[in-house]
């Protein structure tokens, strides 16, 4: 189905098409005709990232009159951060509508300003509940003749203690007005606002109710109750390109770990709500551009998080509300794009990740910190390919004969290990002799069909994200190529220009001789067995080849065609190798 089937009209087809909208997400073909063939109550159940915004904006848009004045549509969102978004997707949508006014009003700002807008005249207004009840109370803003109320993120709004405020602000309003609720999940508290507010409203379910993005890989990681900064910063530097959101149950606990990874030398910064408005955006505008790779929040600053490519939800903590890491994991995995959900638990929470499998109705993968050698193997791939790809600055050509001088008497071969050891030797003595932070799991079995550590094989292949491949692609790519079930390939872990599977040890045989001189539209993909850490030599395999800064090397370092340089093998980063 396309936007033109959709009964939107040219001015909003022509705002579709420069927005770059080729096709509506499911929550928009399925909710879009609805509204705007019916004046009837609406319930849309869909994840955070699927376009919601979208889906009840084009149809408000279309209403509207614009030769009126009237404040006609009232938009209640969660957080400052999430009106304001809301606001400026709704005005780039109504672009060619003419004589339209939307105004944001929210906490922070000039309170008369806004009050001056809306007077101007503002036929749509999105509002934060606590500003919004503020407004009326001073007879601001006149909501007694609106035609359309929107309730966006209703259970977020909920678990913020917003119950009373917006019980206030609907008893503002007319009863013959359309009230349209967008939510993620339905705790009982959105029930309780549908069936007090609403008549026999329609409803639509994207996916199951409550139910987690299909596009996000949810990860669990056991470790003991101190340990647990310490496999934070493991899970970061096993992922050299990590751009996350981290959250913490508290405010003070979310201070306290961004300053700590700050001080231990990664790019993170803290977001929640004891910082000032300007504090805030500095943080957000930060992380929008990468120069804050791990963003530390708690559930109700991160609502203002509208970011498509993060790469990694980290959950530091489980939330105390269940329901809430649906939120949580909705932050990754959004715009069609793959992501990642990890849970750092102790022992005693692990009951409450069978939980979370029951709401959201996915699997858990359990899967283990990686040991120091690890991180350093794959610091050590990065490394060579952030060489490989570095642009050459012409200016340096004039420094060259001084350089050549002081590199006089050091072979090829010698100069390439010790390039690299400026930066490995670093990693090494970090994690050398680094403790084993798993913890052993009390959970019966592993989801997803997962066969034991001691069962299986770890191997090395040179692709990765640059190759367009991610985590569910590259899996659907293993699994056709080696014509395997889904759960024969798993521990999926893909890097910038390279990754790692596992399979079951049966399948090895089959494995390296499908991948021998094996190569993807002319271009050699290798795969090779990636050792445990306790296995320092490696054995060559024949009909491998050598390929700098991915494989062909020998354990010394060395450029040797026919040895393998992988000592261990899965997937990390701390800051060092850029």
């Amino acid at each position: 189905m396309t936007f033109n089937e959709l009964g939107l009209q040219q001015s909003l087809l022509d705002a579709v098409n420069d927005l770059g909208f080729e096709t509506p997400s499911e929550v928009q073909e399925k909710a879009i005709p609805i509204l705007l063939s019916k004046e009837s109550d609406f319930v849309a159940l869909a994840q955070t990232g699927t376009g919601k915004t979208a889906a009840f904006g084009f149809p408000l848009i279309q209403k509207i009159d614009t030769q009126s004045r009237t404040t006609q549509a009232l938009i209640l969102s969660p957080t400052r951060e999430l009106c304001l978004q809301i606001a400026n997707e709704m005005q780039l949508y109504s672009k060619y509508e003419k004589g339209l006014n939307i105004v944001a009003i929210y906490g922070g700002a000039s309170i008369t300003d806004q009050a001056k807008q809306i007077k101007r005249g503002a036929q749509i207004v999105v509002a934060t509940p606590g500003r919004m009840k503020d407004m009326i109370r001073r007879r601001m803003v006149d909501i007694t003749k609106i035609d359309y109320c929107v309730l966006d993120e209703a259970d977020e709004m909920l678990n913020m203690g917003f119950f009373e405020d917006i019980k206030d602000i609907l008893s503002n309003t007319p009863k013959e007005k359309s009230t349209w609720l967008f939510s993620a999940t339905m705790p009982k508290e959105v029930s309780t606002i549908a069936k007090k507010f609403m008549h026999k409203p329609i409803e639509i379910t994207v996916g199951a109710k409550n139910a987690g993005a299909s596009t996000v890989q949810h990860e669990y990681y056991v470790v003991g109750g101190r340990d647990r900064y310490a496999a934070l910063k493991r899970l970061a530097d096993a992922n050299p390109g990590i751009f996350s959101v981290v959250f913490c149950r508290t405010k003070r606990d979310t201070q306290k770990i961004a300053e700590k990874l700050i001080e231990d030398g990664y790019n993170a910064g803290a977001l929640h709500g004891d910082l000032s408005q300007n504090q805030r955006d500095l943080a957000m505008n930060a992380f929008r551009k990468k120069q804050i790779q791990m963003l530390v929040a708690t559930d109700v600053a991160a609502r203002g998080i509208d970011v498509d490519d993060i790469t990694h939800v980290i959950n530091y903590q489980l939330p105390d509300e269940i329901e809430t890491y649906t939120h949580r994991s909705g932050r990754t995995g959004r715009a069609g794009k793959s992501g990642v959900s990890m849970v750092i638990v102790t022992r005693s929470e692990l009951r409450k990740i069978k939980t979370i499998e029951r709401i959201i109705k996915q699997d858990f993968i359990e899967k283990q910190i990686p040991s120091g050698i690890e991180i350093c193997e794959i610091q050590l791939y990065h490394l060579a390919n952030n060489i490989k790809e570095t642009t050459i600055n012409d200016e340096i050509e004039g420094y060259l004969p001084a350089i050549g001088d002081v590199l006089e008497g050091i072979d090829r071969e010698e100069l390439i290990k010790k390039v690299f050891s400026v930066e490995f030797t670093r990693f090494f003595n970090y994690y050398n002799k680094a403790k084993d932070l798993n913890s052993v799991s009390s959970r019966e079995g592993n989801s997803k069909g997962e066969v034991p550590s001691e069962g299986s094989v770890r191997y090395f292949i040179n692709v990765g994200e640059r190759d367009g491949y991610d985590w569910m692609t590259l899996k659907d790519f293993l699994r056709d190529t080696l014509k395997l079930e889904k759960d024969d390939i798993f521990r999926v872990d893909t890097k910038d220009s390279f990754s790692f599977f596992n399979t079951d040890a049966s399948f090895t045989p089959l494995v390296l001789e499908t991948f021998t001189e094996f190569k993807v539209n002319g271009r050699f993909v290798n795969v090779e067995v990636s050792n445990s850490p306790e296995k320092r030599n490696r054995k060559k395999r024949k009909g491998g080849r050598s390929n700098y800064g991915s494989r062909g090397r020998s354990n010394d370092g060395s450029r040797g065609g026919k040895k393998d340089f992988s000592k261990k093998g899965r997937s990390n980063r701390r800051k060092g190798f850029h």
